[in-house]
Formats: structure tokens, sequence, C-alpha cells
């Protein structure tokens, strides 16, 4: 009985498994039915689709098929460029239709239209550029239209889902350079592509003698500057320091229709978009913020706890807590992610003082550059930059920084000689000269158009203060071009390295040339300036300031250069009507003096020429005789000396001695102190006698006699 129940139950369990398996089998076919019939729902209804049928109808088409008259292909092409313009192409309709155009199935005109409306609404393929890339070495293409194809390139480089095929094929878009229409977006396009490995010493020497043959391009000059970045030793070439943009933007034929469709795909398309193409809403820029000038956190680009920075010892900088932490590990650092957050800590600004890499800088310089211009060139005008708490800040940070490294960068300086253009003198100016101040030395030959025009127009039509403030800036910056001279300047005196963020080596001519050309500009400004407001007094304070610092460049900096201040300056100085200004005129000449009588004993000593004309010395001859004759020998306007007036109208003016009207008993400036010396030594006395202080006895008379004998002619 057991065994019979024994069975029963088996024969159960087995029944029930393959009722179970049956059961299974037929929801699995169900379910394989179902898939089959959605997929064949699906299928349909994409056949039926107008689109993809355009799509079949391009990926099909075969190469001569008549374009006129052809209004399969006109209603197939209208279809695609409407969805093109208006929504973006996906990236499959983005492959066929450029397989399309660049094959050249239906001739170039054809090719120039699909061009034109190859919008995409995510991404672009990166096999579909590359075989596009493969069409060009066919030679069927016209110039007109490859130029177009490669500017596409360049608008929707971002875009492209990956870059590693197009580095593969690094060298056969190199080939390309040499052709004259294509180089600058061909350089374009390998300056982004461009990685340490990418750079060869044929490709070096193939740029080198394109360069000399097309001349100084500006894009020839960028891509062999990023080459120069990664290998120093295989680009002789000296580099400008400054130069204008070298890349244009391209996005001119797509700019409007990305515009749209980036509003309608906000969500898919990513938001660096709109700052490499420089997409701008015109609607919102009146009331646009300053975005770009907050400083990023100090974040690094890699994870603290990751396992590949745990076994490579690397250290981030937000890590960091103190200075000795900082130097215990200063071979281990991750730079951040953001370059503009180094700006934000003082320890990451030790160590980018530390840092050697130029590549750090070259990030940095293009991050502030881009926040720059974005916020202060190309924002509305009647914005409230003025007020702006941000921007305020910001600047400050940045001269912060450039002060703390003690030289400016790069981008500062090229977007200061932008701005000047433009800026009305009252925008943040505290800040805006601060970092003019900072600039390192400029060209002879380009200093006039970058700096010296657009200060001249904002000097002559500025209120006083503004004007002492350009003057001021001025000299800041002539002090620290002479500082950089006297600490950075090699021994034997001809090359000097000004600036590590913007090298610059010129020789030591070109250094004075460049600094000549600064004293005299100077000179022009508090020429005109004392003029126009009056020979006011605290402008005349800021002018003899900067004279100070010209008078002794050879003895204090080392510079063998003496450069006399104009007559306007030192006639005003001479005749001004507070003491101040006479003697610190007065100590200008004393300097002048002990500069000029140094050089010309270490020239004796050494034989060596120095810059220092003969005319030079005349002229500092001429103003110490007339300096002498007016104060002490009370020679004023006779016959032979420098300022002569008429005798027949020192008759008129009924000036009794006007010869003495100058001395140092009569002089206006010194008058108050002539007659409070006077009521001190003879206090009982009623009539003033000024006559009686200038006796060799009297101590009047004595200070002012060793004052002038420090003065001798050289």
């Amino acid at each position: 009985m057991e065994l019979a129940m024994s069975k029963s139950s088996n024969l159960t369990r087995t029944d029930l498994d393959s009722s179970f398996e049956s059961q299974l089998s037929v929801s699995s076919r169900t379910s394989c039915r179902s898939l089959r019939l959605a997929e064949k729902e699906r299928r349909k209804n994409q056949t039926g689709d107008p689109f993809v049928l355009a799509l079949k109808y391009f990926s099909e088409v075969k190469a001569g098929t008549p374009r006129a008259g052809n209004d399969v292909l006109k209603r197939n092409l209208v279809l695609v460029e409407r969805v093109g313009l208006s929504r973006g192409l996906p990236p499959e309709a983005i492959s066929v239709m450029l397989d399309f155009a660049m094959s050249l199935c239906m001739g170039g005109v054809m090719c120039v239209r699909v061009l034109k409306f190859l919008i995409p609404a995510t991404v672009v393929p990166q096999e579909a550029v590359v075989r596009a890339v493969s069409w060009l070495c066919v030679g069927k293409i016209a110039i007109s239209t490859q130029v177009l194809f490669l500017r596409w390139v360049l608008t929707v480089f971002d875009m492209i889902d990956s870059k590693d095929h197009l580095r593969a094929i690094y060298g056969f878009i190199f080939s390309f350079v040499t052709e004259e229409n294509l180089s600058p977006y061909i350089c374009h396009l390998l300056y982004l592509l461009t990685r340490r490995e990418s750079v060869r010493p044929f490709r070096v020497r193939k740029l080198l003698d394109l360069q000399t043959k097309m001349g100084r391009q500006p894009f020839l000059l960028h891509l062999l500057s990023l080459y120069k970045v990664f290998y120093p030793e295989l680009v002789t070439l000296s580099l400008p320091s400054r130069m204008r943009s070298g890349f244009k933007i391209h996005n001119s034929t797509w700019k409007v229709a990305l515009c749209a469709v980036q509003k309608r795909n906000s969500g898919q398309v990513s938001s660096d978009i709109s700052l490499s193409l420089g997409l701008k809403d015109e609607t919102n820029s009146r009331k646009r913020k300053f975005h770009h000038l907050e400083l990023p956190s100090l974040s690094s680009s890699i994870q603290s706890n990751s396992s590949s920075s745990r076994s490579r010892k690397v250290l981030s900088l937000e890590q960091l807590h103190s200075f000795p932490h900082l130097l215990d590990n200063l071979h281990c650092i991750e730079l951040p992610s953001q370059m503009g957050s180094l700006l934000g800590s003082s320890l990451a600004l030790c160590y980018l003082d530390y840092v050697q890499d130029d590549s750090v800088f070259l990030r940095l310089n293009f991050w502030l550059g881009h926040a720059l211009h974005e916020e202060f060139l190309y924002c509305s005008r009647d914005g409230s930059s003025g007020s702006s708490s941000e921007a305020l800040h910001f600047l400050n940070r940045l001269l912060s920084t450039q002060h703390f490294l003690q030289e400016g960068f790069s981008s500062t300086e090229g977007f200061l000689y932008k701005f000047l253009n433009v800026w009305d003198g009252s925008l943040l100016r505290p800040q805006i000269l601060g970092l003019l101040s900072d600039i390192p030395v400029v060209p002879s030959s380009c200093i006039s158009q970058l700096l010296f025009e657009p200060l001249m127009q904002l000097f002559f039509t500025s209120t006083l203060f503004f004007k002492c403030s350009v003057i001021d800036c001025l000299n800041n910056m002539l002090l620290k071009w002479l500082t950089w001279h006297s600490v950075y300047a090699l021994e034997d005196g001809l090359d000097i390295s000004l600036n590590r963020h913007t090298p610059m080596n010129m020789t030591l001519s070109g250094f004075m040339d460049s600094v000549m050309e600064l004293v005299r500009f100077v000179g022009r400004l508090a020429t005109v300036g004392l003029q126009l407001e009056g020979c006011h007094s605290l402008l005349l304070s800021f002018i003899l300031d900067f004279y100070e610092t010209v008078c002794d460049m050879f003895l204090k900096y080392g510079l063998p250069l003496v450069v006399m201040p104009p007559a306007g300056v030192f006639y005003p100085a001479l005749f001004a009507t507070d003491p101040v200004s006479v003697d610190r005129l007065s100590y200008i000449m004393y300097r002048y003096k002990k500069n000029l009588t140094s050089a010309k004993c270490q020239q004796q000593e050494t034989k060596q020429a120095f810059h220092i004309s003969r005319q030079t010395c005349q002229e500092f001859n001429h103003y110490l005789l007339f300096m002498v004759n007016c104060l002490w020998n009370s020679k004023m306007f006779l016959p032979g000396m420098a300022i002569e007036v008429d005798q027949e109208l020192l008759v008129l003016s009924k000036v009794p001695e006007p010869w003495t009207s100058f001395d140092l008993n009569h002089h206006p400036a010194f008058l108050g102190c002539a007659l409070d010396f006077h009521h001190k030594c003879w206090p009982e006395r009623k009539d003033i006698d000024f006559n009686s202080i200038k006796v060799p006895q009297s101590y009047y008379f004595f200070c002012f006699f060793c004052n002038v004998c420090a003065l001798m002619c050289v």
C-alpha cells in the first residue's frame, strides 16, 4: 500500500512538472509572439514615416542619379532640411546625410546645401566625421566646399561623441595644412586634437617651412605655440607673447539654427555647447549676471579615495591644510579640475608659484581670458557692471593674485589692450589701472597702438583726479619694469626674461627703447595736462613722483639711460607757487647730477659706451644754469637767458627790478618762508627788507646756499 502511495505521489509530481512546463512554454510562445508583433508594428510605422523613408532614399541613392526634374529628391531633401533646421537631426541621420553629401552622389551644389542644414539634435558620430574626412583625399570636392565642411566640423566639434578615431588620423589631417585656403581651418582643428604624442619633429619643421612661405600667420603661430608647450626644444622660433586671436568663430552659417535647436532640446544638448559656439540669448543679455566671475570651488579632477589616487600616491589641493603640509607633498599634488579655483586659495597660489609646467598657466590663462572677455567686453553696455560687487571682488582677487606672484597674466594683458578701447574711464577705475600697472614690458614697435593711443584719448577728456590716477599708474608700471630689469637681467646684460607667464626675451636695447617711449609719453601727457589744469599742484605732485623714479634709473636699477623732463614740466615746477614742488624739483635735479656723474665715471673706467647722449648732458646743464641764475644770481628775463622778455614790456609792467622776481627772496613759492624768517629775526621792524636776509651771515642764506651748491654742472 505504501508502495502504491509512493508511485501515486511520484506520478502526481511528474504530472505537475510537465503541466507547469507546458504552461510556461505556452506563455513564452505567447510573449515572443507579442514581441514579434510589436517589432513588426514598429517597423511598419517606421516604414510609413516620411522622414525614415527620406533617409532610406539618401542612403540607397546611386551616383549619377539626375538632379534636375527629380521630384522624389526634392521632396525628401525638403523634408530632411525642415527637420534639421527645426528639431535637429539624430546621429543616424547625420551619418547618412554626411555620407551622401561628401560622396558627391549628386554634385557639389547638393553637398553645400546638405552641409548648411546638418544641425545635430544631440551628438555627432565620430565615425561619420572620419568617413567624411576620408572623402577629402578623393580630389573631387571643390576647395570652397572643403572649407565649408571644415567650418562645420569646428562648429560641432564639442558635440562629437568621441575624438579617439579623429586623433588616430591626426597625420592624415595634418597633410592638408599645406593647402593655403584650408590651412587656417586645418590648424584650428589640429589645435583642438593635439596631444603630447601628436607632436613630431617633422611636423614642426613642416609648420616652420610653411610659416616662412606664408609669413607669420596667427593660426600657424598659435599651433606652434601649443607644440612649444609640449616640446619647447623642437620649436626654436621666437614666438610673440601677445598675439591677436588666431582662430576665428566659424559658426555664422549654423548659429541661428543651432540656437533654435538648443532651445527646443535643452534637456538633450550639453550645457557647454553654448560656451563653445558662442551662442547668447540676446533677449536676456541686458539682465545678464556675472556668472563667469564666480570662482569655482577647489576640487581635484580625481577622487581622493579612488584606487588610482592611492596607487599613485596623489594628493589633491583641497586636502592641504597648511604650508608645511604643502612643502611635504610638492611632488605628488594633483591639479584641480577647474584652474580658476586656484585664485581662491593661498596654498594653491603658493603651489602655482612653484610649479614649472607651462600647461598649467595655459589652462589658467584660457579660463581668465574667457571670464574677462565674456563679462567685460561682450556684456551689454547698459548693464550695471560698475556697481556689481561680484565684478569688484573678482578683479580685486585677480589683483591680489598678481601681486602675490609679482607678475601679471598674459590673458589679463590681452584683455586690457582691448578693454581700453571701449573703457569710459570710470568703470572699476582703481582695479583696471591696477591691472594695467602689472603688464610686462611692451615692445616699442607696438606700445603706442596698444597702450598710448587709448590712454591719451581718456587722459585729455577726463577729470583732474583721473589724470592723477593715470600718471600714478604709469609710474607704478615703470617701477615694475625697472625692478624686473634689475632682478631678472642676466649678467651679460643682453637677454632679459621679463615674465614667466608671458615669456618674452628682448635685448637690453629693446628694453631701453620701451622705457624711453614710456617716459617720453608721460612727458607729453604731463605737458598738456598741466596746461589743461592750470598747473594744478596735485597733478604736478604726481608728475614729480614719476620723475623721481626716472632720475634714478641708472644708480638704483642699473639701467644706463637718463631722460630729462620736458620744458613743459621743468618750468611749471620751477615757477610753482608751493615750496614743496620747487624743493622736489631741486632734489630731482640733484639726483640727475649724481646719475650723470656716476655714468661718466663708470664710462671712463670701463671704457664702455652708455646710452647717455651728449644732448642729454647739455639739456641738464641748460636747466641747471637757468635754475641757479633764476634762484640765486637774480638774472631772470635778462638777455641770453632761456626765457627772454622784451625790455619795453618789462618797463610797462612797472615792476621794480623784475630780474629779481624769482630769486630766493622774492620767489612766490618762498615768499611766505621769507616773511616768516624776517619776522623772527627782526620782530621790531615795520618795514620789510628782503635783501637783509640775503647776506652771508644769514641762516636763511646758508640753507639755500648749501642746496644750490649741491647742483653742479656736469
